[in-house]
């Protein structure tokens, strides 16, 4: 995180509630680029952070690719559906074991300008089915995509990266459906439309 002051680029968290202790937690947050898991793992580092992944993360990007290999986290093959159950449900065991936290993006994808893509529910079902006791905490993330509007150089600079962590939800007890839209909505309702 330290990187972003020589482009001039500051990065804040907000926490709108506090979070249970003890318990595993499942953070669920847009997604805009790669500063979103440097920032999300440097805040939330308390609470050990594992991620659901994309496969090609895992290989050439310094720092980065190796502690998605070797932090705990798993790795999808988004062309391979079959792959991904057995690697949600492993994480999902854990956190419920270890009471600490996993964190998914729904989008799948980032998003290049900063609105929000179309939320998918299906990885988030499966982590709250075999974590029981976990708490779903909405995050937002805003401007990290501005970092990499031009491509990988040059960055762009000057920018205010913000990390909202929302209200948590508890899983036990509550309805999927009903979990699933007031999570999207904390996060959605929460991103700043700007260029």
């Amino acid at each position: 995180m330290g990187i972003l002051s020589v482009i001039f680029t500051r990065s804040e968290v907000e926490f709108k509630a506090k979070l249970p202790e003890g318990k595993p937690l499942i953070f669920v947050s847009n997604h805009q680029g790669l500063y979103d898991i440097i920032g999300i793992t440097w805040f939330l580092r308390n609470y050990h952070p594992k991620f659901v992944s994309k496969i090609e993360l895992g290989k050439g990007i310094p720092s980065i690719s190796y502690n998605l290999n070797h932090g705990g986290s798993v790795l999808i093959d988004r062309k391979d559906p079959k792959q991904a159950l057995p690697a949600l449900k492993s994480l999902a065991e854990y956190i419920q074991k270890t009471n600490r936290s996993a964190v998914i993006y729904p989008e799948g994808t980032r998003s290049r300008d900063g609105k929000p893509g179309i939320f998918a529910s299906s990885g988030l079902k499966f982590l709250c089915k075999y974590a029981p006791d976990a708490w779903v905490v909405p995050v937002t993330i805003n401007n990290s995509w501005k970092i990499f509007r031009y491509g990988t150089f040059p960055f762009g600079i000057g920018n205010k990266l913000k990390f909202t962590i929302h209200e948590p939800i508890e899983v036990k007890g509550s309805d999927f459906n009903t979990l699933f839209e007031k999570t999207e909505k904390a996060i959605v309702g929460d991103i700043v439309h700007s260029r």
